[in-house]
Parts: C-alpha cells; structure tokens; sequence
C-alpha cells in the first residue's frame, strides 16, 4: 500500500510539473508575442519623444538629413560630464554639416546633477539649450526648465542661443553676478550657474574636436 501511494503521490507530482511546465510555456509564448506585437508602437513613440526634444534645439528646416541615423558614439566624456557612452546626432544641409546635438551634465546642481541637451551650428553658435532632467528646489531653481520658468516670452535658458566662444568673451558665459552677461533669479544663483558652467565646457568640447563633429563625411554608424 505504502509503495502505491508514493507511486501515486509521484505520478500527480509529475503531472503537476508538466501542467506547469506546458503553463510556463504558453505564458512565455504569449509574452514575446505581445512584445513583438507593441515593439514597433513603442520605438515609433521614443523616436517621436526624441524628435520632439531635438526640435527644441534646433529647428527641422537646419537639416534635411535622417538626424537620428547619423550619429556619432560618444564614450565617458568628463569634459560634458558624462560617465557613461552616449549618442551625438550630426545635422546635415544638402549634405553639409550644419550642427551638432549632444547631452551634457551640470555636476553641481544644488541638488545634484542637471542633465542637458544642446544644439551647436558649424559655424559655433549654440542654437539651443536644454534642462532634461533635475532635482532642483522646486519654485527656487528649478526655473533653469522652461516648462516651469513663470517667463514664458523668454525662459531663461534661451539666453544662450546664438551665443559662441567667437561672439563673446570667456567671462561672458558667466552669471552677471560673477562679471558675466547671463541673468539670474535673486535668491538663486547655484542653480544658473551649474548650467552656465556646463554650457560654456560643452561649447569649448565642440569647438576643440570640431573636425570629428562637422566632417563632411557620410553617416557615421
């Protein structure tokens, strides 16, 4: 009897193993068929954040290039602050370059690092900047953002558009209240001036590998 019943007690053991089994198959099968299914929906919808995000710093009508195809890969860049590989994406005119769009970082926020995108043109100019990404003291510096700086005729962070290392001086990239041309909002200073240091170091990174980022050259891969 004893026997039988660890026979029986095996067999509905196996049985249960298989019920699970041909279960974790069926789930699995599922799964990758519903990724495969949304997998064009949801890379259609990062390309379209991209793009939306791109089009704040420099305008459609600059190039006439597959923008997110030609792109440089860029390693840890301690002069943009970054610690890890990221992506630049080179803007083309007719088949000349016509500007750059890259990620920095502002190290020394007042709470943290503050991630930034920004658009140079080939002749130095910045056409664009942008916060991405922040931990600043909400109502205090947070206004480095333009969808929370209460000036919305003109957010702060547009006043480094058109600036270049060849249009104004060093110190110029600087807070007024430093000796520089950059404003600032009472009260906070650390916020404007994490970004503006950021800023000026990714102009001046741009400007020194110039040659690799404005080749004339076809896509990079």
């Amino acid at each position: 009897m004893s026997s039988a019943r660890e026979f029986s007690a095996t067999g509905m053991a196996a049985r249960t193993a298989g019920i699970l089994f041909v279960f974790v198959i069926i789930f699995t099968a599922l799964l990758s068929a519903a990724y495969l299914w949304t997998k064009p929906a949801i890379e259609a919808s990062a390309t379209e954040e991209k793009m939306k995000l791109i089009d704040e710093v420099l305008p459609r009508n600059a190039y006439d290039n597959a923008l997110l195809d030609d792109t440089i890969s860029l390693p840890a860049t301690p002069e943009l602050g970054l610690s890890d590989v990221s992506t630049l994406y080179r803007a083309r005119l007719a088949g000349q370059p016509t500007a750059v769009v890259f990620e920095a970082v502002a190290p020394d926020g007042y709470s943290g690092k503050i991630r930034l995108v920004l658009a140079i043109r080939a002749d130095g100019q910045v056409s664009g900047v942008r916060v991405i990404q922040h931990r600043e003291t909400p109502g205090l510096g947070d206004y480095v953002e333009v969808k929370k700086d209460k000036n919305k005729a003109r957010p702060w962070i547009t006043q480094f558009q058109n600036m270049s290392l060849a249009a104004v001086t060093d110190k110029d990239w600087k807070l007024k209240k430093d000796g520089g041309r950059i404003d600032y909002y009472a009260g906070a200073t650390v916020t404007p001036r994490a970004v503006s240091k950021a800023v000026f170091k990714a102009v001046k990174w741009a400007e020194a590998n110039r040659k690799q980022l404005f080749s004339s050259e076809g896509a990079a891969k």
